[in-house]
């Protein structure tokens, strides 16, 4: 199978929920796509950050009227509903299925018709950029789908080509069976953005136990745990 990565900017104005991000930093969104046919697909989204900003995110994430896949300044004519899978205080797991699609310039979209059997899309967003990968079986049409995304784009945003190659493995954390539960991702998320892995580090255990509003032995015992399953997924990688 073959792996064609690319990045697309965005400048503040031109998309609602892009600007969110650009907006706020602590925001990151990791998505996958399936889309067999043109007319139809499915998103899984998980967007982490502060509270704050996630509450004042999840109106346009659950929004069916918000066109928030189309790259062109043509709007993505769908059907959409929304399933709010995962909330917590820094993290929303979000399911969408998009049905009737039509006139839609979305990377799913555009790589369906041109993919045969389909591909399977990831999406990384975080700031002003966001990143794509498009896993594919057949490579026959790569090009036109390389000229495609690159001819498409609304005034505002711009495309970045970063790797087309053959690839025999694909990891993605939404998909994986070992996923951590809800409470340890967020704890580790937490120390992570707070630093406390730096050094020297930059927050202790009880300053996350406050901000968390759990018990110091609470947050250890977290950090532990999704540290050890992190350790051990990555060596059996």
């Amino acid at each position: 199978m073959h792996e064609f990565l690319f990045s697309i900017s965005y400048e503040e104005g031109v998309d609602s929920y892009a600007d969110a991000f650009i907006r706020d930093h602590s925001l990151r969104a990791d998505a996958v796509y399936s889309c067999l046919v043109p007319t139809r697909f499915w998103r899984l989204e998980a967007v982490t950050g502060d509270p704050e900003a996630l509450d004042g995110l999840e109106a346009l994430l659950l929004d069916e009227s918000l066109d928030r896949e189309s790259l062109s300044k043509r709007r993505c004519d769908a059907e959409r509903t929304h399933s709010l899978l995962t909330c917590t205080d820094r993290r929303r797991v979000v399911y969408t299925h998009l049905s009737e699609v039509a006139r839609c310039d979305a990377v799913p979209v555009i790589a369906a018709q041109y993919i045969p059997g389909g591909s399977l899309v990831e999406l990384t967003r975080r700031g002003n950029e966001a990143q794509w990968r498009v896993l594919m079986q057949d490579d026959r049409k790569a090009g036109m789908l390389y000229d495609t995304l690159g001819s498409r784009l609304a005034e505002g945003l711009s495309f970045r080509f970063e790797r087309f190659a053959e690839v025999d493995s694909w990891e993605n954390s939404l998909l994986a069976s070992n996923a951590l539960p809800n409470e340890q991702y967020e704890t580790l998320s937490l120390a992570v953005e707070r630093g406390y892995f730096e050094t020297p580090r930059e927050v202790t255990l009880d300053e996350l136990a406050d901000q968390l509003e759990v018990p110091r032995s609470t947050v250890s015992y977290r950090l532990r745990r999704a540290v050890a399953e992190v350790v051990t997924d990555f060596v059996r990688s």
